[in-house]
């Protein structure tokens, strides 16, 4: 079936194919896994930017490792729908932003390249949540949803038709773009609340394949050579579709990650390739870039 956000993977791995039908919902497949990201060495690299006049954020770090992890592994940036596995055409990432002093909340979502480098995913992040927080900025997500609740029962009769047309056709780009709901990686800073790390579950609806969050700092012991220290560690929460790619890649995907987050330095950097997804069995595929 032909998607506006993906091509169809046709593996010659067996296993994956079998692997969805096996487990036909996201909530049957999903994997839990807890890193630990030493905060002192963020806030080193946050202090370091800051000297530069550049305001560096958290998330801008965490976002920025995560890319570049992708634009290696490219099974990551896959999702399961009707039993059949696709490859996105594009990235991005859907978070929540908190709006009036954290009176209300809306979910954000915001389109990268896989070789953007740390600076230019920190600035399109922080571009994309002060234009959110303006008083007149909506997102296509506020205005989607206002047009829904205006007439009772439109929703449930919309969203049950949404949910129809992505999993047995295809949904027209203008609500794929809307959806928060379809996105690369979904991540939720609730340090911004006070709370720790959780395991967010993935959204049947849609397409996201691993949900990420963020916890408030917390002290823990580290080994440091021959010594033990007490640092300020940031636990992150993540949650994965298996169907997309076996254990052993997520643990070496996630491994990988952790290398940029004790040195951000190495995202400074474009990456010298990106690895295409060599399952995808069209010709030239474009990849849609915002």
């Amino acid at each position: 079936m032909y998607r506006t956000d993906g091509y169809r993977v046709r593996t010659d791995d067996p296993m994956y194919e079998i692997a969805a039908y096996v487990m036909d919902k996201r909530y049957d497949a999903s994997n839990y896994i807890k890193q630990d990201i030493d905060l002192e060495v963020l806030h080193q690299y946050i202090q370091k930017c800051r000297k530069k006049g550049i305001s560096m954020s958290h998330m801008g770090i965490i976002i920025a490792g995560y890319i570049r992890v992708v634009s290696q592994n490219p099974y990551l940036n896959r999702f399961v729908m009707n039993k059949r596995i696709y490859a996105r055409n594009h990235f991005c990432v859907s978070f929540v932003t908190l709006l009036n002093g954290g009176e209300r909340s809306t979910v954000n979502k915001v389109y990268f390249n896989l070789d953007d480098d740390i600076f230019t995913v920190n600035r399109k992040l922080s571009e994309s949540i002060e234009k959110c927080q303006s008083e007149a900025s909506e997102t296509s997500m506020d205005k989607l949803a206002k047009k829904l609740v205006r007439i009772p029962g439109l929703l449930t009769v919309a969203v049950s038709f949404f949910k129809f047309l992505d999993k047995h056709f295809m949904l027209p780009f203008s609500i794929v773009d809307a959806s928060p709901f379809h996105t690369s990686l979904f991540i939720t800073n609730l340090a911004s609340i006070r709370t720790g790390a959780i395991y967010h579950h993935l959204y049947e609806f849609g397409t996201t394949g691993i949900f990420a969050a963020m916890g408030k700092p917390t002290k823990k012991l580290v080994k440091n050579g021959e010594t033990i220290e007490e640092h300020k560690i940031m636990e992150l929460g993540i949650v994965t579709d298996e169907r997309i790619a076996e254990g052993y890649y997520y643990g070496r995907c996630f491994k990988e990650l952790k290398k940029y987050y004790r040195n951000p330095e190495l995202l400074e950097s474009k990456p010298q390739n990106i690895v295409a997804d060599s399952d995808i069995k069209h010709k030239n595929p474009k990849f849609i870039i915002r």
